[in-house]
């Protein structure tokens, strides 16, 4: 699992959920910065498996799956729940973004879960379940969160894409699309509590999604139930994306 980076993560929710349902676990952390943030939950979770992970080095990321191969043989389940964007780049309007800008946050956002799903493929004999994140800015323009949106279309594209390469081998491939979450990540967004309080008015239920809700759902997908599931963006935000 590839996100976690403290309990209020949309990754540490799922990976709650996994464990609650039986999974094994493999976390992976970004830096020793984040590590103290990391570890107390992956004892807490009983994770058989705790690596440093910088999804820009492709030998970090090979070593994480020799490990999982070496301690069990195989995976059934990969999460993908990371998003990056230079501040500048991410604060400026689409036009603006600078080309380092733009292939860094296609780079960390969007080719890191391609390469996550190509590194599981061969652990995944007997089929598997491959997951990311994605939000609601890839489908219509969302004040403030600028280029990535874009970013975000393309991670949603490349989730169609690559369900319908993998199928035959019985790999799902899905994206959850929550609605607003106060994570780590969404803390570099302009006016965020102003998309949280939005979102909370405009959504059916009028209340904002919570990490258990979202785990609850990726462990579906995940599940033998959802076996024939795949290719889609799973809206978990009480509704919000139906309003205009």
């Amino acid at each position: 699992m590839i996100g976690i980076a403290n309990d209020q993560s949309i990754a540490y929710g799922c990976a709650r959920a996994f464990r609650d349902r039986g999974a094994r676990l493999a976390l992976t952390y970004l830096n020793d910065k984040a590590e103290p943030h990391v570890r107390p939950l992956a004892e807490q979770l009983e994770a058989d498996i705790l690596e440093p992970l910088d999804v820009r080095d492709d030998a970090a990321f090979a070593r994480l799956f020799d490990t999982i191969r070496q301690t069990w043989g195989g995976v059934d389940i990969c999460l993908h729940s990371i998003a990056f964007c230079p501040r500048d780049d991410l604060h400026a309007r689409v036009v603006d973004c600078s080309r380092n800008g733009f292939l860094a946050a296609m780079d960390i956002s969007v080719h890191s879960f391609m390469r996550m799903v190509r590194l599981a493929e061969p652990l995944m004999d007997d089929g598997g379940n491959c997951i990311t994140v994605s939000f609601y800015g890839a489908e219509k323009v969302v004040d403030h969160y600028n280029v990535m949106g874009p970013v975000k279309a393309a991670l949603e594209s490349v989730t169609r894409y690559l369900a319908a390469e993998l199928g035959p081998k019985r790999i799902s491939v899905n994206a959850l699309s929550p609605g607003p979450l106060k994570t780590r990540a969404a803390s570099g967004i302009a006016a965020f509590d102003e998309l949280m309080d939005r979102a909370a008015e405009r959504a059916p239920t009028q209340a904002v999604t919570t990490i258990d809700e979202i785990g609850a759902y990726a462990a579906f997908l995940a599940s033998a139930n959802a076996v024939n599931v795949t290719g889609g963006v799973h809206y978990i935000d009480g509704g919000y994306h139906i309003r205009g």
